[in-house]
Parts: structure tokens; sequence; C-alpha cells
């Protein structure tokens, strides 16, 4: 349990090409986070997602999205304030999980008062590939905006 604590979740198989988004992002901000944070990698399962979110004040969580309309765009949504677009299950590589666990958190009323998903559109998943040169130039975008936004409260 996080304790009312700051906590993110990184999302992503590091074996799976731009599935590893959230992998590159949690090493990114390894030894920059503030006193407090928990700084957590999951694979995607619901429930190990859902575990976490209980304790916590503020959640971001970082993910890989399937292309829609750019390899290395940033989605941010606010699913504090609504939840994430129906589309967004087409849309995550690991979109059913996360929704499903983020709906699950609301309607046992854990889900943190402040909880942000970034979701990174990757241009490729296949076993064994490399990070994408978009997907590793937005994990740097990513760990600066999740670094902004532990400074603003």
């Amino acid at each position: 349990m996080a304790d009312g604590r700051r906590l993110i979740v990184a999302i992503g198989n590091p074996d799976r090409g731009d599935d590893a988004i959230g992998c590159e992002v949690a090493r990114l901000l390894r030894g920059r986070l503030p006193a407090g944070v928990m700084l957590l990698h999951r694979r995607g399962e619901a429930t190990a997602i859902l575990e976490r979110l209980e304790g916590a004040e503020v959640a971001l969580l970082v993910d890989a999205a399937l292309p829609d309309a750019e390899p290395g765009k940033v989605h941010r949504f606010d699913v504090a304030e609504r939840a994430l677009p129906s589309g967004l299950a087409e849309l995550s590589s690991h979109g059913l999980g996360l929704a499903q666990a983020l709906e699950l958190a609301r309607a046992l009323g854990t889900l943190p008062r402040r909880c942000i998903v970034y979701a990174i559109e990757g241009r490729g998943f296949e076993p064994g590939a490399p990070l994408s040169p978009e997907a590793a130039r937005a994990a740097v975008e990513v760990a600066e905006l999740i670094l902004d936004e532990l400074r603003s409260g």
C-alpha cells in the first residue's frame, strides 16, 4: 500500500520494443525523484496496479500506446476527473487492464485524488525489438513532465 504517498507506476514489458516505454521513463526518473515518491514497474496486470493505487494520494502512470497519430506522441489523461477515453482500449498496449484497474479503483473509492495517465504512442511492439527513437525521445519528455507534476503539487 502507498499510504498517502505519491506514486509513479511505469507500465511495460522491456522485451517488446516500444512496450518498454514505461521502463525507460522509470530509468530516467531513478535518482531524480523527491523524497516520499514511490516508483514502481508493472507489466500491466490490472490487479497489481489496483493493489498499488490503494492509499496513494497522487498517482502518475505511464504506458505505451499503439500508434494512432504518430509514434512518440504523448497523451495525458486526468482520470481523477473522468474515465479514460473509451477508445483507449484500442490505443493502449495494456488498455483493458489499466482502464479496468482505474475504474475499479474509482468504484471502490480508492482512486487517488490526483491520478494522471501518460500514454505514449509507440512504433512497434515485436518481441526482442529495441525501443524506437521516437519512443526514446518521448520518454525523456514524459520524465520531465512527471517531474514538473511532482513539483507543482
